[in-house]
C-alpha cells in the first residue's frame, strides 16, 4: 500500500477579466447615482400602515427631481428597514411592492435604475432588478456574506450567486459594498481594506462601493485609494460626497453614490432638494471638464 502523503495545494487567484461596467451602465463618465429612500413598505418590520400609492408617489417624485438634476443614475431602497437585512424580513408583500415601486420609476424617468439590498437578500434583489429592467444592485456584504457568514456553498447569497452565474441574471450587474470604516454594519474586523476588495472582485463583483458610515464619517480619497489597491474593478464613492469634496475624491473614484446630501436638510428620511442636486452636478461638470 502506498503511504506517500497526499499533497494538495491551493492554485493562485487569478482575477476575472471584466470590461469596466460603468462604462456600459452610463453614458458620462464618474456617474452620480442619487438614492430614493422609500418608507417602510407592506411585510417589513417598521411598516406603519402608510397607503403603497403614497411611498410610490413619494418614490417618483424624488426621481423625477433626480433626473431633471442630470444625475447619472438612482438607485431605489426600502430604507424604513435596510431592504432584506435579515431572512425573516424577506416577505412575499415586500418584495411585491418593491417591484411595482421599481416599475413606477422606471416608467417615470429614462435614467438608468437600480436596487439596494444585502447579502442574503440578494437573491430576491437581483430577481425583482431582473422583473423589471433594473440595471444593478448595490449590495451590502456580496463577498463577506461568503467568507463569515454561510460559507463557500450554501445559503441565500450563495444561491444568489448561482442564480446570476448560471441561469437567468448575468446581465444584472453587481455593485458590492467594500467597508472603510470598521462598525459601518461590516465584517471588517478581520479583513484588511484592500483584502476587502480583493474578496468582493474574487466573487464575481462587477464595481466596488468604498463606503463610510451613514453619519459623521464620509470617505476619504485614501481609502478609496485602499480599496483600489486590492481590485481590477472600478471604484465608487459610497457615502459622504458633497460638492466641496468633489474635487479630491473624484480624482481617485470612478464615480459615487450619493444619498443623504441631497435631501432637504441633508436629512435621509425628506424628499430630495433640487438646489442640492445642482450644487453637486455643477460641482461635477466641472470634474468632468
Amino acid at each position: 500500500m502506498n503511504s506517500t502523503p497526499r499533497v494538495t495545494t491551493t492554485p493562485p487567484r487569478v482575477m476575472p477579466s471584466k470590461t469596466n461596467v460603468l462604462e456600459k451602465l452610463f453614458p458620462r463618465p464618474k456617474p452620480i447615482i442619487g438614492v430614493i429612500h422609500l418608507a417602510a413598505l407592506p411585510g417589513a418590520p417598521r411598516y406603519d400602515g402608510t397607503p403603497v400609492r403614497e411611498i410610490y408617489r413619494a418614490a417618483v417624485q424624488d426621481a423625477l427631481t433626480l433626473a431633471n438634476g442630470g444625475v447619472d443614475g438612482i438607485m431605489i431602497e426600502n430604507a424604513g428597514d435596510m431592504p432584506f437585512s435579515r431572512p425573516e424580513d424577506i416577505g412575499y408583500e415586500t418584495v411585491a411592492c418593491l417591484t411595482a415601486a421599481c416599475e413606477a420609476v422606471i416608467n417615470a424617468v429614462d435614467t438608468p435604475i437600480g436596487i439596494t439590498c444585502v447579502a442574503n437578500g440578494a437573491l430576491p434583489g437581483m430577481a425583482i432588478a431582473k422583473a423589471v429592467g433594473a440595471k444593478w444592485v448595490r449590495v451590502n456584504q456580496w463577498a463577506n456574506a461568503y467568507v463569515a457568514n454561510e460559507g463557500l456553498l450554501n445559503g441565500d447569497a450563495a444561491r444568489a450567486l448561482r442564480y446570476r452565474s448560471n441561469i437567468q441574471a448575468k446581465d444584472v450587474a453587481v455593485l458590492a459594498d467594500v467597508h472603510v470604516k470598521f462598525g459601518a454594519h461590516a465584517i471588517t474586523a478581520d479583513r484588511s481594506i484592500p483584502e476587502q476588495a480583493t474578496d468582493a472582485e474574487w466573487f464575481d463583483a462587477d464595481a466596488l462601493i468604498a463606503t463610510g458610515t451613514r453619519t459623521g464619517s464620509p470617505t476619504q480619497p485614501d481609502e478609496v485609494n485602499d480599496v483600489r489597491s486590492g481590485t481590477h474593478l472600478p471604484v465608487i464613492v459610497g457615502s459622504g460626497l458633497s460638492p466641496e469634496q468633489v474635487p479630491s475624491l473624484m480624482a481617485v473614484a470612478d464615480g459615487a453614490i450619493v444619498g443623504q446630501w441631497l435631501k432637504h436638510d441633508a436629512c435621509w428620511w425628506n424628499p430630495v432638494d433640487p438646489a442640492r442636486v445642482d450644487r453637486l452636478m455643477t460641482a461635477m461638470e466641472k470634474v468632468r471638464g
